[in-house]
């Protein structure tokens, strides 16, 4: 079992969803990301995604666009994604790159997948990335013990789902909504229905994410899944800050609000979730 699912486990041993936050790697700048996800983490998340900035990001929103350009502008390369990662993990809390495809392959497979488990991460999410074209890749992801994140969305087939499924190996990321990042007034609807059918399919946990951005949606969302993701309010909260102090207490209190949304669906005893091995 690897250390993401070990986390996933022990939330459900509490009868609970995971949460998972996002952050871009040198974002506010190189050197404060760590701090300010430390704040994050305080404040109640379980495990973290950390961004690989790339200048064509397609799925993301406007805040997150903003964020990664700012990373971007002060000299973000791959291997200070590495040590952003290096020093979430030494934080206790399993650590995930979320990249596009293109950083990846310009680094190199095998060598991003090694490097990345020698920095101690767990896991990587490729948004862009198919099952059909990931042979390279799940051959270096498996060499090096690192764990898989594919997508399903609410317009994929049941026939899709699977087949993402079966390529993934760490949770599949159940996209809420169809559409590109950024906190919403409310989560999608068929977000319920793509869990179910995503579940119906594979054993591995599977996480919402895209809109979530209230302790409210939090709790709704860990009703029926098994991860709650964060990414575009964490990253707001932070371009709103004055400066980084100010930014870790924002980022704190929030988190802490998303925790505390987790755990409120855990008490009303509404989780139904199949067992995680």
């Amino acid at each position: 079992m690897s250390r993401l699912h070990e986390a996933f486990a022990a939330a459900k041993a509490e009868g609970r969803a995971l949460l998972i936050g996002y952050l871009p790697a040198g974002f506010p700048a190189k050197g404060d990301d760590v701090e300010v996800v430390a704040a994050m983490v305080r404040g109640g998340v379980d495990a973290v995604e950390i961004g690989l900035p790339y200048s064509d990001p397609l799925m993301d929103g406007a805040t997150i666009q903003d964020a990664v350009q700012r990373s971007l502008e002060g000299g973000t390369h791959t291997d200070d994604v590495l040590d952003t990662v290096r020093g979430v993990a030494a934080l206790g809390v399993p650590t995930l790159v979320m990249s596009y495809w293109n950083p990846i392959e310009r680094y190199g497979v095998d060598r991003f997948a090694a490097d990345l488990a020698a920095a101690g991460g767990v896991g990587v999410i490729t948004p862009d990335l198919t099952p059909e074209e990931s042979g390279p890749w799940i051959a270096a992801t498996d060499a090096a013990g690192v764990d898989r994140v594919y997508l399903v969305a609410p317009s994929s087939t049941d026939e899709r789902v699977a087949t993402v499924a079966a390529a993934s190996s760490g949770f599949v990321y159940a996209a809420s909504t169809m559409g590109v990042t950024g906190a919403r007034a409310t989560v999608g609807g068929s977000a319920h229905d793509l869990v179910d059918r995503t579940r119906a399919r594979t054993s591995l946990p599977v996480a919402v994410g895209v809109g979530v951005s209230t302790g409210a949606q939090a709790a709704e969302i860990a009703a029926y899944a098994d991860g709650v993701i964060v990414g575009a309010a964490l990253v707001r909260t932070v371009l709103d800050a004055a400066s980084t102090a100010e930014a870790c207490a924002a980022i704190e209190a929030l988190a802490a609000e998303l925790a505390a949304g987790v755990r409120r669906a855990a008490e009303a005893g509404r989780l139904n979730r199949q067992p995680i091995t």
